[in-house]
């Protein structure tokens, strides 16, 4: 199989693997109990904790784990609000966000408070001066991803975060996508939270983190014995964490890989541009994630196809996989200006680090015959010799 699904996850890598085994087995303790199993544990969260704080440019007792970028969405937006009665606090967001952002958002909807939803461009970015129009007296939280996960359009953060800081609003970025493959540093961004995720790096599955700026008022989501810092309570992962900070720290060491990735990223989307008439590719080429590429095919459906590529051998995508079982076309693919029937013929290929050159001429190989197969099966499509045209 070629795997180009590493928006989805990434399979864990053998080293990191081995640097977890021990808290598995000898190193087994429980990190708030006084003796030497317990002190041993506590010392290799703190270590991982010093680590991670240093791959973003924050301080050790800023960082929060957690059990991923869903919880950690969840506690940025939820923890931040007031919970007097009678009080409705406003959220800025974007159209395109995460599920972990905009249910959140509809659940707060639910609460009694407001959330405005900034449009996007064709390309998937936001107009920082959108955001900054949308700003209300009762504004609370600006939350806008760093890296869209479906189209991996990179947005302004540091401008937003200039803006959100110009008028005393806290700033939120979800930077799943963007951790290890664009540069993230907490000051640069402008930032009072920050999400990551494990398994988005070659990690475990199962652990994260949420950079709290220090002096950020943050209410804990789960009540229990007080740990990190009385906002996440529950005994620690010890074994994630410490593989969450090693996938860190080898995110670091091989950040230099990202430039033959999106090599690799632009002769796959140049050759299904040129090779495959009525495609699309979703979002802009400058301001993209490295290894992203997200294209509509007219008058297919992604889930024929993608099924057709992994009989291939193949591992790709349609939409995102916290949302590709549902029927609904992506929302953010209709948010770029996708008609539904469109969005519904998209393909996501993310790259990885084992991705190969041979692997992309293989997809560039079979992709096309597959799309005209499934464009002669079409009801969508009235296939002629001279190209492909709309039924009339």
């Amino acid at each position: 199989m070629i795997y180009l699904d590493h928006a989805a996850t990434t399979p864990m890598r053998p080293e990191i693997l081995e640097v977890m085994r021990p808290y598995f087995l000898e190193r087994f303790g429980n990190p708030s109990s006084l003796h030497a199993y317990g002190l041993e544990a506590r010392k290799a969260i703190e270590d991982a904790r010093e680590q991670i704080a240093h791959t973003i440019g924050a301080a050790p007792p800023e960082i929060v784990f957690t059990s991923g970028g869903t919880e950690s969405d969840n506690m940025a937006l939820r923890g931040v609000l007031r919970d007097r009665s009678g009080e409705s606090d406003h959220i800025i967001t974007s159209a395109i966000e995460h599920p972990a952002v905009l249910e959140t958002c509809k659940f707060l909807e639910q609460l009694g408070h407001e959330v405005t939803y900034v449009s996007v461009d064709v390309d998937g970015r936001i107009n920082p001066g959108d955001v900054e129009e949308a700003i209300q007296d009762n504004t609370r939280l600006i939350s806008i991803m760093h890296a869209n996960n479906e189209i991996g359009s990179i947005q302004p953060i540091a401008e937003v975060g200039a803006i959100a800081a110009s008028h005393g609003v806290y700033m939120h970025t979800d930077a799943v996508q963007s951790v290890g493959k664009i540069s993230v540093d907490v000051a640069a961004l402008n930032v009072d939270m920050l999400s990551v995720s494990s398994h988005k790096i070659y990690g475990p599955k199962g652990v994260g983190c949420l950079y709290v700026r220090k002096g950020t008022k943050l209410k804990p989501l789960i009540f229990g014995g007080g740990h990190e810092h009385g906002l996440r309570s529950g005994t620690e992962n010890v074994s994630g964490i410490i593989g969450f900070s090693e996938a860190m720290r080898l995110a670091m060491e091989d950040f230099a890989d990202n430039v033959r990735i999106q090599r690799l990223r632009d002769q796959l989307i140049d050759a299904v541009l040129r090779e495959i008439p009525d495609t699309r590719l979703n979002g802009g080429k400058e301001y993209r994630l490295p290894n992203n590429a997200n294209f509509s095919f007219s008058y297919i459906e992604g889930e024929s196809l993608v099924l057709r590529l992994n009989a291939k051998g193949i591992a790709g995508s349609t939409g995102s996989a916290c949302s590709s079982k549902k029927l609904e076309p992506s929302h953010v693919l209709l948010a770029i200006g996708l008609d539904p029937v469109d969005a519904h013929g998209s393909l996501r290929l993310t790259l990885g680090r084992e991705t190969t050159e041979a692997d992309v001429r293989y997809v560039n190989e079979v992709l096309p015959e597959i799309v005209d197969q499934l464009r002669q099966m079409s009801p969508l499509c009235a296939c002629r010799d001279n190209g492909y045209g709309k039924p009339e």
